[in-house]
């Protein structure tokens, strides 16, 4: 499909991808979603937690939404979207990944940007409650899980009417060189400070799988995925690891109506991250390049973010 043309106008201040960025993610809250928690139990032993929420009317309609690196279901992001969507008749299913809700999975390997399995078991037990439209909304690295599953699969259940991607790293090496420039240095600290706490966690669980010496390596994300992301899902190294989970080699593929929306002034996106190849070539791709946002930052006044209403306008149009 042609290029979109982005509507996005930031409030002044918010015009700084830094801003809208640092503000979506620490300060911004939505309130007003009551959350019901019931715990998927999946065919290798492990679990997800879903953190439901409901439309004041039963529907047959259901979002699910993915988070990003370190997120949970209770992210700004997560939640904003879920309100807005249940005040207009559509259920939400917000995913947290294994590892993500609070506990422990059971297992040493967790998530990443290419497990695309997991998310597979929430949309069939989504049409085993009789959910006939199915929506996918991924941010960030849920966004990448998101294309990659549309894309990989010759077939996906039919219940699937339509998936947004927003922030999308689409390749997961240029993304990670950004990440680790200085201007991201703030944003990169950050994640490695949460993902080695998380790791201490497994190493304390699976001390035969993961040294001290090992954890005590990692100095930079790159580090983390070369230690433990690589190893633990079966990659060789970071590389491998990026190279085969990337979605922008799956978009051609994509049979499902997606809206990607990745802002120009994303520091954490690369030129090779803004797929205007692959949306014109695909009939089912729509990319929209709004020039401000930051990193899941869509800053509006009054309430809903724009990536949000923009999700609830293509979820409506492919009924």
């Amino acid at each position: 499909m042609p290029i979109l043309q982005s509507a996005y106008k930031p409030p002044f201040f918010f015009k700084k991808g830094f801003i809208s960025t640092v503000y979506s993610g620490l300060i911004r809250r939505v309130n007003g979603v009551i959350q019901q928690r019931e715990r998927l139990e999946l065919p290798d032993g492990d679990f997800l937690d879903l953190d439901w929420s409901y439309a004041k009317e039963p529907s047959h309609k259901v979002i699910i939404l993915l988070h990003g690196l370190e997120g949970n279901a209770q992210r700004p992001y997560m939640t904003g979207t879920a309100k807005l969507f249940n005040a207009n008749g559509i259920d939400a299913i917000s995913v947290n990944f294994r590892g993500c809700s609070g506990e422990p999975n059971r297992k040493y390997y967790s998530y990443h940007s290419g497990a695309t399995d997991d998310l597979h078991e929430v949309i069939l037990h989504a049409i085993s409650k009789n959910y006939t439209d199915i929506y996918i909304k991924g941010i960030s690295l849920g966004g990448n899980v998101t294309l990659k599953y549309l894309g990989e699969r010759d077939e996906v259940p039919a219940q699937i009417k339509a998936a947004i991607a927003v922030s999308v790293p689409c390749s997961l090496r240029h993304s990670a060189q950004e990440l680790h420039t200085f201007k991201n240095v703030l944003f990169h600290d950050r994640f490695k400070k949460h993902l080695v706490r998380s790791l201490k966690l497994k190493q304390a669980n699976f001390p035969e799988k993961l040294s001290m010496e090992a954890l005590e390596s990692i100095k930079t994300l790159n580090d983390f995925d070369n230690v433990y992301t690589s190893k633990a899902h079966g990659f060789i190294d970071a590389l491998d690891y990026y190279e085969k989970s990337s979605s922008l080699q799956f978009l051609d593929n994509i049979k499902t109506p997606t809206l990607i929306i990745n802002a120009l002034n994303d520091s954490f996106l690369s030129p090779e991250c803004f797929p205007v190849k692959a949306a014109k070539n695909n009939p089912n791709l729509y990319l929209e390049m709004p020039n401000h946002g930051g990193h899941v930052g869509f800053v509006k006044l009054k309430g809903c973010y724009y990536n949000e209403l923009r999700a609830l306008e293509f979820a409506q149009e492919h009924k």
